[in-house]
């Protein structure tokens, strides 16, 4: 099983950056398609971003589309999302995830992913 490990959280004021890491072991990380969700207090899990493993096509959530941006680094296994211009709203914990199942609109789905990351708490402050 694919195991993952998110960095980079923290405490940023609105209209700032951070960029989120996401680590999974080489053997299998460069076949999957790779996910950013999060859970705000209270709320249901929600998709931000996708990638696809081969040709890098990417998809967002409408509420982080212009603001936010994932990557791939194939080569040493480690998926990013750059974030910008935050806003409490991005309040929530961020997690990485992984899915076998080939990349399409279902992407945005949770049940698409195999195996999840421990999540990494991001906080913007008003």
């Amino acid at each position: 099983q694919v195991q993952l490990v998110e960095t980079g959280g923290g405490l940023v004021q609105t209209g700032g950056s951070l960029r989120l890491s996401c680590a999974a072991p080489p053997r299998t990380f460069s076949t999957y398609t790779m996910g950013w969700f999060r859970r705000a207090p209270g709320k249901e899990r929600q998709f931000v971003a996708a990638i696809n493993w081969s040709d890098r096509r990417t998809m967002y959530a409408d509420s982080v589309k212009g603001r936010f941006t994932i990557s791939r680094d194939n080569a040493n296994s480690i998926v990013y999302l750059q974030m910008g211009d935050l806003k409490p709203e991005d309040t929530a914990v961020y997690y990485c995830a992984a899915s076998a199942a080939t990349f399409t609109l279902l992407s945005m789905k949770d049940v698409r992913y195999d195996t999840w990351g421990q999540g990494t708490q991001v906080t913007v402050s008003s």
